[in-house]
């Protein structure tokens, strides 16, 4: 895109700001709009996720359009009671007084989001933003230009340009829509981004969001359920093609029931994408040739107890199972982002230390046990963005929790209400009636100064 035309969009959204004419109502009728929307582009967008990431039907219903589609309804809902001003207790220095929060929006907003869930990770921090007040500039991936045109014309339908706009290209559109001085910027993507992201952000201090990823574990303790572990498990790596912040990265498993496991993964996998993963209708493909290349290297030399196959041509990668990597080898040392799954054996809670504080702050962690010792120690002593206990992923299903990571895999959070005060600034406000004043707050202040000392002390 042109840079004239990036500017030309940030200074329309600053106008429309100024006229301070963006209100609740109007936000609401526009989310009705963009649901209605999203109900004439469905097919668009099926076929859209088909050619980017050879999604199925169902899988981008379910973790594309379904959520994206409650977000909207969860917003129009409760986007007025949301935006009120927020009572809270006065103190008795001040008394007597008002004290309040106000809601306000940030004002522009740049979100820059990633490929691998590219409709939904576009849509869903933008219904906070857009509900909060604030006017967004969408960045998407070039790497999933279908689902990016789609999003382009849908997002145009809907939204006045001074409003919303989407704004495609490669990274260095980025590159220059990062050089703009921004009220909010909020970012999806790889950790080394990220950082690039926060250094530009800071020399405006402009505030950030960053989603980012990390290794995240999932800790297999004796006495679960193999059969339902192994489903769950398989379900959370493999799909999307594995692409999946959240996915476990790799299993630590109790070293006594680590063969029974590796057996019913294998088999949990042939059962969701049969004998032949390249030809099920269920099974996705690596977003380009070049992530085929960096998932092949790091999986070249390693101990492949099922799988291993690829097709670079097809962008094909099939669901693999490598036990007992080097823990300083780079698959253990960078995210996978892809259908392979390093299994790991431990005996004590001290192997489990040492590979995990390895890659600190995932963004997800996993744990499956039935002892509740076991799994508080765990949950207390690591740092983590989200935690579920006896599954996989589904914590991002509920909006009542807020997603985000923590360290390495981010700051801030986002989803539901959490999305709403990440994009609105609280201003406090207090007022003070005029008939009351404590006379030793004003000079010549009191000689007793120990009794009023010990008195103020208790408030």
């Amino acid at each position: 895109m042109d840079i004239s035309k990036i500017n030309d969009i940030i200074n329309s959204q600053k106008d429309f700001l100024n006229k301070n004419s963006n209100t609740i109502s109007s936000r609401i009728l526009l989310l009705k709009k963009l649901l209605l929307n999203i109900k004439i582009f469905e097919d668009e967008i099926y076929e859209a996720l088909s050619k980017d990431l050879s999604k199925a039907k169902f899988e981008s219903f379910l973790t594309e359009i379904l959520l994206v589609e409650k977000e909207i309804k969860l917003f129009i809902k409760n986007l007025s009671k949301w935006s009120k001003d927020k009572k809270v207790k006065a103190s008795i220095l001040n008394f007597p007084s008002k004290n309040y929060l106000k809601p306000e929006p940030y004002g522009k907003v740049l979100i820059i989001t990633p490929w691998n869930y590219p409709f939904q990770l576009s849509l869903t921090p933008l219904i906070g933003a857009f509900s909060s007040g604030n006017t967004v500039v969408i960045k998407p991936s070039e790497l999933a230009p279908n689902t990016s045109s789609v999003l382009n014309r849908l997002i145009r339908e809907t939204f006045p340009e001074n409003i919303v706009s989407v704004i495609q290209g490669d990274a260095e559109v980025s590159k220059s829509l990062l050089s703009k001085k921004w009220d909010y910027i909020f970012f999806t993507g790889s950790t080394r981004v990220g950082k690039i992201v926060a250094s530009e952000a800071a020399k405006n201090l402009t505030p950030v969001t960053l989603e980012l990823g990390g290794k995240s574990p999932c800790i297999i303790d004796k006495g679960v359920n193999i059969e339902k572990a192994a489903k769950r498990i398989v379900s959370g790596k493999f799909i999307n093609c594995g692409q999946t912040c959240i996915a476990p990265d790799y299993i630590l498993v109790n070293d006594e029931i680590k063969s029974k496991l590796i057996d019913r993964l294998k088999i949990e996998i042939v059962k969701i994408y049969g004998n032949k993963p390249n030809q099920s209708n269920d099974y996705g493909r690596i977003i380009s040739k070049n992530h085929v290349d960096r998932l092949i290297k790091i999986i070249n030399g390693q101990n492949i107890v099922f799988g291993g196959h690829s097709n670079k041509e097809d962008k094909y990668i099939e669901p693999t199972l490598i036990i007992d990597p080097d823990i300083n080898s780079p698959i253990m040392l960078e995210e996978i982002f892809g259908p392979i799954l390093p299994i790991i054996s431990y005996n004590d809670v001290r192997e489990i230390e040492k590979v995990i504080l390895k890659n600190p702050n995932p963004l997800a962690f996993y744990v499956f046990s039935n002892n509740k010792k076991f799994i508080n120690y765990l949950i207390n002593n690591f740092s983590f963005g989200g935690c579920v206990i006896n599954d996989t992923l589904i914590h991002y299903i509920n909006s009542n929790l807020p997603f985000g990571g923590i360290g390495n895999s981010g700051m801030g959070a986002y989803r539901g209400k959490y999305s709403f005060d990440t994009f609105s600034h609280y201003k406090p406000i207090l007022k003070k009636q005029s008939m009351l004043d404590i006379p030793f707050r004003f000079g010549p202040y009191p000689k007793s100064f120990n009794t009023l000392k010990k008195l103020l002390s208790k408030f």
